[in-house]
């Protein structure tokens, strides 16, 4: 075999990122929001203070492998973390600040965090699950507030940085295949999940989400990452953005409309990324206030299906590109974008705007039906989505409960799918989700699209319910927008304008909010839930939709 000539043993890991950081982009700066205004850091600050908090944690003992926890919101100091902890050979954690007590428990202990930065704004929620973590030796507070009754030893980010001395942290030379990060889903079945990221498939998914047809960052972006750095390492922002110089906007706490309207408009943020409630929530806060927002460019959206009519909304109102996005937590998470390809127009432009989007480079995906066969690329045919490629996950850590989600490489999402010869993805429903009804699919993604797509109605989550005819019948949980009425016979004339006839629920249950996972996603199972204790009130439709059932 005749070998190229090329440094094919050049390591590819975060220290890479943090050099560019240090020197090609020393003048591209971090802001964080915070109670006395925004506080700036140029990039070239914050890899020497990057530096000391590495010599703080190897003073602390934290040594190769070790898992080093966070607790926090996206900040100028979570990313030095982000930066110092993998950099040095240990393995950044990041505890998801929404999950239940029980969950935390569970992750800390699975993960055998040794050490945990805490914001001192959500002191309060950690101090009621800490004494239950059996391997946290150390905490340590960022901010002045007060520490509460934190178990262990208890330090201050700012007094422990300030300890260390200016000189250069000796970074040692790290195998990109060692682990850098460590991510745990929102655990919607049994017990959370962890996702053990590589140096080498952190910096891979930093280059995959920087090409045109993905986020397409640059150093001449401002992105404000509302994502949470506790998601699935910000979808890869804080990487993504330290390889290319791309200036970073951190909201810190400040997760409201309001604020988050005013910080695009002061910083001239080019794009943002957050989940689809979110962009719901500013629209409202746009349409009423008329904020600024002409900077602008475009955001990324994913974490559930973005409603088409939310798109279309910020579009034809505000002039402000929603791209929609799909990944998961197994996909570090980027694994399709919904960028259009070039000549489509009108209708068909916004078809490919409401998929999931075009499989990225060096990620492979497969259709396979019940049968196990691999399904063909005709845009129709479905079945589950699988996917492989270098920043995919091959197996949870130290999970073996989990082995049956992965088979020979491929990991199987859960999702219900299509792929056409573009290779754009199209999601009609996660395979928990779907509605079997009299032996026919029935997508309650769609569903949900078209009901949110009706003027009075703010948010909508369909769930299964028993039929004795059919088997089941879609129940259509909505949220009713303030100050409109709207009856069941609307809905359903709505629908039948949009959906198959015998897709139009019998039933509606009008709702004051749909119950949201940790991460932002509509939680059905709270619904169904609900639904088996008789807690929904389902009000029948005045015609009874079932009744065209062909």
């Amino acid at each position: 075999m005749l070998e190229g000539l090329v440094q094919n043993d050049f390591p590819l890991t975060l220290q890479h990122i943090l050099g560019r950081m240090r020197s090609v982009y020393g003048d591209s700066e971090v802001v964080t929001l915070t109670d006395d205004g925004p506080q700036r850091a140029a990039y070239s600050d914050v890899a020497k203070r990057v530096d000391k908090l590495a010599h703080a944690l190897a003073g602390l003992g934290i040594g190769e492998s070790d898992r080093v926890a966070t607790f926090a919101w996206n900040t100028q100091r979570h990313l030095e973390i982000y930066l110092a902890a993998p950099c040095m050979g240990a393995v950044l954690h990041t505890l998801n600040i929404r999950l239940f007590a029980d969950q935390l428990t569970y992750i800390a202990n699975h993960a055998e965090d040794k050490i945990i930065f805490v914001d001192d704004s959500l002191v309060p929620l950690l101090e009621k699950v800490a004494p239950t973590f059996e391997t946290v030796e150390t905490y340590v507070v960022m901010g002045d507030g007060d520490a509460g009754s934190l178990p262990g030893k208890i330090l201050r980010y700012e007094e422990l940085l300030a300890e260390q001395t200016d000189e250069p942290f000796e970074w040692p030379e790290l195998e990109e295949k060692q682990a850098a990060g460590l991510c745990y889903t929102s655990g919607t079945t049994g017990n959370p999940k962890g996702v053990l990221y590589s140096h080498k498939s952190n910096v891979l998914h930093s280059f995959g989400a920087c090409t045109a047809d993905a986020m397409g960052l640059s150093s001449s972006d401002r992105m404000l990452p509302i994502v949470p750095m506790f998601h699935a390492n910000a979808w890869g922002i804080p990487y993504a953005a330290g390889l290319t110089g791309c200036s970073l906007i951190m909201p810190n706490k400040f997760m409201q409309a309001e604020p988050l309207a005013k910080a695009i408009e002061a910083e001239k943020v080019t794009i943002s990324a957050a989940v689809p409630t979110i962009w719901a929530d500013l629209l409202k806060y746009a349409d009423e206030n008329s904020p600024d927002l002409s900077s602008v460019d475009r955001v990324i959206c994913g974490g559930a299906a973005v409603p088409l009519s939310l798109m279309q909304a910020w579009e034809e109102k505000h002039g402000l590109r929603i791209i929609q996005a799909w990944g998961m937590t197994e996909t570090s998470p980027l694994g399709s974008v919904a960028r259009p390809p070039a000549g489509a127009e009108g209708d068909e432009h916004w078809d490919f705007r409401n998929k999931a989007g075009r499989i990225n480079p060096l990620v492979e995906a497969r259709i396979v039906g019940d049968d196990g066969s691999e399904q063909p690329w005709d845009g129709e045919t479905t079945g589950e989505l699988q996917v492989r490629g270098p920043w995919i996950a091959r197996a949870y850590y130290n999970d073996p409960s989990g082995d049956d989600k992965f088979d020979e490489g491929w990991l199987r999402t859960g999702d219900i799918a299509a792929i056409d010869s573009h290779g754009f993805i199209r999601i009609s429903d996660r395979t928990k989700d779907v509605i079997k009804s009299g032996g026919e699919w029935i997508s309650s993604v769609d569903l949900e699209g078209e009901l949110m797509a009706h003027p009075c109605v703010e948010e909508a989550a369909v769930i299964a319910k028993p039929d004795e005819k059919w088997t089941e019948r879609p129940l259509a949980c909505v949220v009713i927008k303030e100050g409109e009425e709207v009856s069941t016979a609307d809905l359903a004339s709505h629908l039948k304008e949009r959906v198959a006839k015998w897709w139009v629920p019998d039933e509606f249950a009008f709702i004051d909010e749909v119950p949201k996972t940790s991460v932002g996603k509509f939680d059905k199972k709270v619904l169904r839930k609900r639904l088996e204790d008789g807690e929904l009130e389902k009000t029948p439709v005045e015609e009874p939709a079932a009744s065209s059932w062909g």
